[in-house]
């Protein structure tokens, strides 16, 4: 996603220069010898790759999945870079007009965060799945465009999700390293129904993530891995309780060893199930 070093109604709001810019906002690259970007999963937005072979699926602890909606959003999508005009339109979100979608960023190694999130997405879904939750994909492939950010806010809002999670991977300086969460900031009229279950969702993800996949809190934005922002459609358009994660600076060489890894991958997505239920089982709202 775009890296902002902390744009929001409590941090300030920045915007990046161009639709083709990564997360990072600049063209320094970060990591060194990750390998090539691997298979993308694809199918369905209602079906999820198996899990590696070898692997095992996680058991979220906390129970309170059966039968939750889980909106997932897998962020940017692989078709974007060769459709820069219909991702650069302006839509609203809220407080103002952003581009309906960016390319996102990659790996020195050119591995995309547009595959890394997708792959992420459907091991979690297929976790989620496997205890009883319903998922919702905001896309079912990496070779389409968009949807635009507003679309993937509706998509979990027509399914009256009980929560909803964009994955990212961040595009910051090589120097920084490790993940955050981003919670919505307030903005009048639109999310401030969700902000509250909103931030205890990002403490559930935050502290199964950081447990269950060893990656520190970021370096270099947020307090303990956590940021609010008002300027991210997604979560100013919500109606259910929604964070984003970036799961790490895929620019950084250490977190970019683990994004390219299938193992590591993996460890996300249990991390992120566990996450969840412990949300639901505390008593999410």
């Amino acid at each position: 996603m775009r890296f902002h070093r902390g744009g929001t109604a409590t941090a300030g709001l920045a915007l990046c220069a161009s639709v083709l810019t990564a997360c990072g906002g600049s063209g320094g690259t970060g990591g060194s010898g990750d390998p090539a970007s691997p298979p993308v999963a694809g199918g369905s937005a209602s079906s999820a790759p198996p899990a590696p072979a070898g692997s095992s699926p996680a058991s979220p602890e906390g129970g309170g999945l059966r039968g939750k909606v889980i909106a997932i959003d897998p962020g940017h999508n692989g078709g974007n870079a060769s459709h820069t005009s219909e991702i650069a339109k302006q839509v609203d979100v809220g407080n103002g007009h952003k581009e309906c979608d960016t390319t996102g960023t990659e790996t020195s190694g050119g591995y995309t965060e547009s595959a890394f999130t997708f792959d992420v997405s459907t091991r979690l879904a297929k976790l989620l799945r496997a205890e009883g939750a319903t998922i919702v994909l905001t896309r079912k492939n990496d070779t389409g465009v968009g949807p635009c950010v507003t679309e993937r806010a509706a998509i979990g809002n027509r399914a009256r999700a009980d929560a909803a999670l964009s994955i990212h991977g961040d595009g910051a300086p090589a120097s920084g390293h490790g993940f955050h969460i981003i919670e919505p900031a307030p903005v009048a009229g639109h999310n401030t129904k969700i902000v509250q279950p909103s931030a205890k969702l990002g403490v559930a993800l935050r502290d199964a993530y950081h447990s269950g996949t060893g990656i520190a809190y970021s370096s270099y934005i947020g307090t303990k891995a956590l940021d609010r922002r008002d300027d991210l459609g997604g979560l100013n358009l919500s109606t259910v309780p929604k964070v984003f994660i970036e799961c790490g600076n895929m620019r950084n060489a250490g977190d970019a060893a683990k994004m390219t890894s299938a193992a590591g991958r993996q460890s996300m997505a249990e991390a992120l199930a566990k996450g969840f239920a412990a949300y639901f089982g505390q008593g999410a709202g």
